[in-house]
């Protein structure tokens, strides 16, 4: 398949991930927020457990909670879950395009682990599989009763992922696995659990039968989960542009404190949105400040000293570029999927090297996105001098 081809198809499937998703999260950020809304009010109906008053696009709203079902439901009962699974499936599509395709560029580092693209692959579909069963045991067993102690749990499950897949990825290929990681817990715990669940109360209703409240109950849970996994996990679906990320030796490290800093997020707007006074919850921002701050630090690029005692002159910056990045950097690349210089960036001289210093800093000297899947072999050494004659021209 052509180049032109499957870059068309990314951004469709892309532009679709996007649209879903969006969907996905403002169903579910909506329903939380309407849950902690919820009110008990004089002369509510008979199962009622509260009610709220919305105002939006000029309209007013009452909507009423039952705690299990109403005795009767409507025919045109409106179920949320086309959002979630679509946004699985488009994101799998993706993964697939760009990593599984591209295994050698985008998800394989030799500098990492040598891998065979089949290897790969395997290693990823069988760990997003695997970690949707040990949440969901996680989640039934003793554990799942005390709320502190699973999220606790949880959080040293994703973390833990994390640093496997940094063992076993190019550092693109591990963040991105941590965000598929978490979006198929996500997405299977609307599949397999909310909606199930919602079936159950559902069909019981129908037949004349009391639901089981744990039903509704364990649904809430896994939706509440979903809730405070959503900032972290746009983070990580987002993180290939960002070798400050992808790039950094202890990033699994970087995944504990994006998971600490939307987790923070999530808990203040929450709390907001039910109406706690501010004292009870205005804690979370600072932690989610300190976390990002550390997270600043940790990625804070190298000054000119740390290339001290490096002797690098111009013909040698010139040598590692046209060794390393002359094959895409150039007006007609050499490299197979390419038919233009990615990002128009083209390095013909010194005068280029300056022009695009910083894109060069970021992306092949501090970080090591580039070259694609080091497939030329790049040494730490050659990245040190191209930085030392960066930064001293």
């Amino acid at each position: 398949m052509s180049s032109f081809a499957i870059d068309w198809l990314n951004l469709l499937v892309r532009w679709a991930h996007l649209i879903v998703g969006i969907g996905w999260i403002g169903t579910s950020f909506y329903f939380i927020a309407l849950d902690l809304s919820l009110r008990k009010r004089e002369n509510m109906r008979d199962g009622v457990a509260g009610t709220a008053w919305e105002v939006h696009g000029g309209g007013f709203y009452h909507v009423e909670k039952f705690v299990t079902a109403p005795k009767e439901l409507p025919p045109d009962l409106v179920w949320y879950k086309w959002e979630a699974y679509l946004t699985w499936v488009t994101g799998f599509f993706l993964l697939v395009l760009q990593y599984y395709w591209n295994a050698d560029v985008f998800l394989i580092s030799q500098s990492v682990l040598p891998l065979l693209p089949s290897q790969a692959i395997t290693i990823s579909i069988v760990s997003l599989i695997v970690g949707w069963f040990v949440y969901d045991y996680l989640c039934k067993s003793r554990i799942g009763g005390n709320t502190m102690l699973l999220a606790s749990v949880v959080f040293g499950l994703i973390v833990g992922a994390a640093w496997i897949f940094s063992q076993v990825f190019s550092g693109r290929g591990a963040l991105i696995h941590v965000g598929a990681f978490v979006g198929t817990i996500m997405a299977v715990n609307v599949f397999g659990i909310i909606i199930p669940n919602q079936k159950k109360i559902t069909a019981a209703l129908i037949a004349g039968q009391a639901p089981d409240p744990r039903l509704g109950a364990i649904g809430k849970q896994r939706s509440v989960h979903n809730n405070y996994l959503t900032l972290p996990v746009l983070v990580m679906m987002v993180s290939g542009h960002y070798p400050l990320l992808t790039s950094h030796p202890h990033a699994w490290l970087l995944v504990a404190l994006i998971v600490v800093m939307g987790g923070s997020i999530q808990r203040f707007l929450n709390r907001h949105e039910a109406g706690d006074p501010l004292g009870k919850f205005v804690w979370s921002l600072p932690v989610a400040a300190i976390a990002l701050a550390v997270a600043i630090f940790l990625t804070a690029p190298r000054g000119d000293g740390s290339f001290a005692g490096i002797e690098v002159g111009d013909a040698d910056a010139l040598r590692i570029v046209g060794t390393h990045c002359a094959m895409c950097h150039v007006q007609y690349p050499s490299y197979d999927g390419f038919d233009a210089p990615p990002k128009d960036v083209i390095l013909r001289d010194l005068d280029d090297i300056r022009r695009h210093r910083d894109q060069i800093l970021a992306q092949t000297v501090f970080g090591d996105a580039m070259p694609l899947g080091n497939e030329s072999g790049m040494t730490r050494a050659e990245r040190d001098q191209l930085g030392a004659w960066i930064l001293r021209n």
